[in-house]
C-alpha cells in the first residue's frame, strides 16, 4: 500500500475541528431578542405613565400610539424633535432610565452581529488554532457503540472533553460527540491527512473501534504509519483477527464477543462474578481498575503496601508482568507500572450500614 511521506501531509486540507457552543444559536437569538423587546416596552411603559411630560408639538395630544412612537425613535436616538420630553420630571427619567436602557438595547444589538458574525470567524479561527497545537490528547477513530460508551467512561473517570477528538465519516454519530463536548473532525480516518489534521503524532493515545475489523486494521496500519510511538487499543471482533490487529502495530486488543463468553461463564460459576468484573470495568461502580507509575515513597515496599490504599494485582516491570504472589511484587522498583484495584468516589462515600468496601 503506498503512502505519501508524513512530511508531505497538509493538514489544512482536511475539514476543521467543531465543538459545541454552549448556548444553540437558535436559543441565543431568542434570549437576545427577548431581552431587547423587554426593554423596549418597560421604556413604552415608562413614557405613557409620564407621557403628561411630554409635548407632542403636531397636535398637541400624547396617544398611546405617540408614546411608542417616540420611544422607538428615543432608542434608536433618531430623534425628529416633534415629540420631547418639557418637564424636569420627563427628562430626569430620560436621563437616568431611558439612556442606560437605550445603551443597553445598542449593545445588545451589537452583541448579537458580534455573536453571529464576527464570533463565528474567531470560533473558526480558534479551533485551527487548537488544531495546530494539539498534544497529549485521545483520539477517538469511530464513534459507533463501543466507541461512544469509550468517550463516555473516559469523561466520567475525569478526562476533560476537550482533550479528547473523535473522528468519524458520519455526521449524526458526531453531533452525540460535539454535545458531549468533545472536538470532532468529520472525515475518512484511514486516511493520512485526516490522522495528520488532528495531530496524531502528538496524541496520549488512540482508540480504534471502525465497527468493521477490516477498517480497523487499516486504521491501526494509518495511525502507525503517522505516529509508531502512540499507544495503539483497539476493538477486533473476529478471533483471527485479533493477531492481525495485533502485528498492524494495536497495543491492546479487545475482543468484545470474547469478553462476554469471558462474563457469561464467570456468571456460570458463581452469580456475583460477573457483576464483579462488569464492576472493575467502569469507574460508577464501587471499586476499579487503575494503572499508575509507582510512587517514590513505594519504593522499596511490597505491593501489598500502597499507598494509595489500594490492593496492588499486578506489577510491569521492563516488559515482564508479576504478580502479587510472585517473589518479584515483595519490593517495588523504580519505574514499575502498577495495577490496583482502587474504592471510587461512590464506594467511599457509602456509610458503613452499607456492608463492607470493595
Amino acid at each position: 500500500m503506498s503512502r505519501r511521506p508524513a512530511s508531505r501531509l497538509h493538514p489544512r486540507r482536511a475539514k476543521p475541528l467543531r465543538r459545541a457552543l454552549a448556548v444553540p444559536v437558535w436559543a441565543d437569538l431568542a434570549l437576545r431578542l427577548g431581552a431587547a423587546l423587554a426593554l423596549v416596552f418597560f421604556v413604552v411603559l415608562i413614557h405613557w405613565v409620564d407621557r403628561t411630560g411630554l409635548k407632542d408639538t403636531h397636535d398637541g395630544v400624547v396617544s398611546f400610539l405617540d408614546v411608542f412612537y417616540f420611544t422607538m425613535i428615543s432608542i434608536t436616538t433618531t430623534g425628529f424633535g416633534d415629540i420631547a420630553p418639557v418637564s424636569d420630571k420627563s427628562r430626569l427619567i430620560e436621563a437616568v432610565i431611558v439612556t442606560p436602557i437605550r445603551f443597553a438595547v445598542i449593545f445588545i444589538f451589537v452583541g448579537t452581529a458580534y455573536q453571529f458574525v464576527i464570533r463565528r470567524s474567531w470560533e473558526k479561527w480558534r479551533m485551527r488554532r487548537i488544531q495546530e497545537q494539539l498534544t497529549g490528547h485521545i483520539v477517538v477513530l469511530g464513534y459507533g457503540v463501543s466507541g461512544g460508551e469509550a468517550v463516555g467512561e473516559l469523561i466520567a473517570r475525569g478526562t476533560d472533553p476537550g482533550e479528547i477528538v473523535v473522528v468519524d465519516a458520519n455526521g449524526a454519530r458526531l453531533e452525540n460527540a460535539e454535545a458531549m463536548g468533545c472536538n470532532v473532525l468529520e472525515g475518512d480516518a484511514t486516511r493520512d491527512e485526516t490522522l495528520a489534521a488532528v495531530r496524531i503524532a502528538q496524541a496520549r493515545a488512540v482508540l480504534v473501534s471502525a465497527g468493521r475489523d477490516d477498517t480497523s486494521i487499516l486504521m491501526i496500519l494509518s495511525v502507525k504509519h503517522l505516529a509508531p510511538k502512540v499507544p495503539i487499543t483497539a476493538v477486533v471482533r473476529a478471533d483471527d483477527n485479533e493477531l492481525l490487529a495485533r502485528q498492524a502495530g494495536a497495543d491492546n486488543v479487545i475482543n468484545p464477543v470474547r469478553i462476554t463468553g469471558l462474563l457469561l461463564a464467570g456468571s456460570a460459576q458463581g452469580r456475583h462474578v460477573s457483576e464483579y468484573l462488569s464492576d472493575l470495568a467502569s469507574v460508577g461502580g464501587r471499586v476499579q481498575l487503575v494503572e499508575r507509575q509507582v510512587a517514590s515513597d513505594e519504593i522499596g515496599k511490597p505491593l501489598s503496601q500502597l499507598s494509595s490504599g489500594g490492593r496492588g494485582l499486578r506489577i510491569y516491570r521492563q516488559g515482564r508482568a508479576i504478580g502479587f504472589w510472585e517473589d518479584g511484587a515483595r519490593k517495588l522498583e523504580p519505574g514499575d507500572q502498577i495495577v490496583e484495584i482502587a474504592p471510587t468516589c461512590t464506594a467511599e462515600s457509602e456509610t458503613p450500614m452499607d456492608g463492607p468496601q470493595g
